[in-house]
């Protein structure tokens, strides 16, 4: 399933921040194209189901 987003790049000193306007999800990089790539990967986990935890007793 594909989901579109919008999303807010700025500079802060440094680095470029990257911001999912629809959800509360954010990342960064070194470049504009660094912090949006950063950001895909933090909404695929994001937006991953759920695992049961492993209990070992």
């Amino acid at each position: 399933m594909t989901r579109v987003f919008t999303a807010s790049v700025w500079k802060e000193r440094d680095a470029y921040v990257a911001q999912a306007l629809d959800v509360d999800v954010a990342s960064q990089g070194e470049t504009v194209d660094g912090a949006l790539a950063n950001l895909r990967e933090a909404l695929e986990l994001y937006f991953e189901p759920p695992r049961p935890a492993t209990v070992t007793p």
